[in-house]
């Protein structure tokens, strides 16, 4: 390749990359009145900058190669910021590795542009292998906390297996997004923890978390459900009892595991919250996202909980590393606005939109789950017979 050549395919990969960010999303019609879903990906392996991946210098490149791929970007935090909003991304290498990254927009909707540079979180004494899967919470106390899952290999498993791990919620602060203080992993009495989310506001004086209590790294076991601690401190975070408020139900969306997602949202119903079911199927594990209120006063009191789930992966998003997965582990509050940030299929990242008053009249007056067939056949008559009377009239 000549220097001539070399140069014009670099400009060619940095006009690419700034076409797709520049990209405007296109609402796609409104199907269930519950959100309205975006046609493109907000982020992909592709919006990662161009000098992430490929060394620019045609001395030690001169064939203009990927030097370091990137694989996915996806399971992001958010929160609102200087008018805007972050994303706080999984982004993950061609070798399997994830780090966090900051990426921008003015409207939540497109333009999500990556700062320079990825987080530098710092390693503990004991380094975990990989860490992901980041909540945001901005603290009454005045910090932004991340809790992420941080994965170490298991030194208990046998010789020649290389996949079990432990799963434990590392935590940092910061204030600007840039500079993260990593404090101790959360203790708690379970095995291992994944999904652990920072409840926003202080509860009885203490530091609220919502836990994920696990037998083991991919298997719920015995444990399993949307725990709820109290912790006295964020430095030495440390939960003595946990209390299951949202618990994993045979034959439903949780009855594999459940987690939660972002932190809630408060609202003058309640603590609106957006969670995670998994259920096995013959394809294997499906993964939908599902919503439920908490009392205002009493955080842990669940109050109202349609049945089903309320976003699952349609289309292209069924598709990627993982198979049928829709996660989430952000969304973003302004106003009455509300954006949701999913991962598809653990390969790239969505948006969906709606308000605070459509996620309360969803999660107020959709039906719960009956949890038997005759009992959902009943359901959906008295719906039926409702209907046409009012046709008739």
């Amino acid at each position: 390749m000549t220097n001539q050549d070399f140069l014009a395919e670099r400009e060619r990969l940095l006009a690419v990359h700034d076409r797709l960010i520049g990209r405007p999303n296109e609402p796609l019609a409104a199907s269930n009145g519950w959100y309205r879903r975006y046609r493109y990906p907000v982020l992909t392996a592709a919006h990662t900058p161009v000098f992430w991946r490929y060394d620019l210098d045609r001395a030690s490149n001169p064939y203009l190669m990927e030097r370091l791929g990137i694989n996915a970007v996806f399971n992001v935090g958010a929160m609102e910021w200087n008018g805007g909003v972050v994303l706080m991304a999984r982004v993950e290498g061609v070798d399997r590795k994830s780090f966090f990254a900051v990426a921008e927009s003015a409207n939540g909707i497109d333009g999500f542009r990556f700062w320079d540079r990825p987080v530098v979180m710092p390693e503990m004494a004991e380094p975990e292998t990989n860490v992901y899967d980041m909540r945001l919470t901005a603290h009454q106390d005045g910090w932004i906390y991340g809790l992420f899952c941080a994965e170490r290999k298991d030194p208990a498993a046998p010789p020649g297996d290389l996949s079990s791990a432990l799963a434990q919620c590392g935590i940092a602060r910061t204030h600007d997004l840039k500079k993260w203080e990593r404090l101790d992993d959360l203790r708690t009495s379970s095995a291992q923890q994944r999904n652990c989310v920072l409840h926003p506001e202080f509860v009885q004086g203490k530091y609220a978390f919502y836990t994920r209590p696990q037998d083991s790294f991919i298997e719920a076991g015995r444990g399993g459900g949307i725990g709820w601690g109290l912790a006295s401190n964020m430095e030495h975070a440390t939960i003595g009892e946990e209390t299951i408020l949202d618990q994993r139900e045979y034959h439903t969306i949780t009855e594999v595991k459940n987690g939660l997602g972002p932190a809630p949202i408060k609202t003058e119903k309640g603590w609106l919250h957006l969670a995670h079911g998994v259920r096995n199927t013959a394809a294997g594990l499906r993964y939908v996202l599902y919503c439920f209120l908490c009392d205002l006063k009493v955080p842990y009191k669940v109050i109202a909980k349609p049945g089903g789930y309320f976003l699952a992966p349609e289309g292209e998003e069924r598709i990627g590393d993982v198979s049928n997965v829709a996660f989430s582990n952000g969304w973003v509050r302004r106003g009455d606005a509300v954006t949701i940030y999913y991962g598809a299929s653990d390969t790239r990242t969505y948006v969906a939109s709606t308000t605070v008053e459509r996620l309360l009249d969803y999660v107020l007056n959709t039906p719960p789950d009956p949890l038997r067939s005759a009992a959902c056949v009943s359901q959906r008559i008295a719906l039926i017979e409702k209907n046409q009377r009012l046709l008739k009239a």
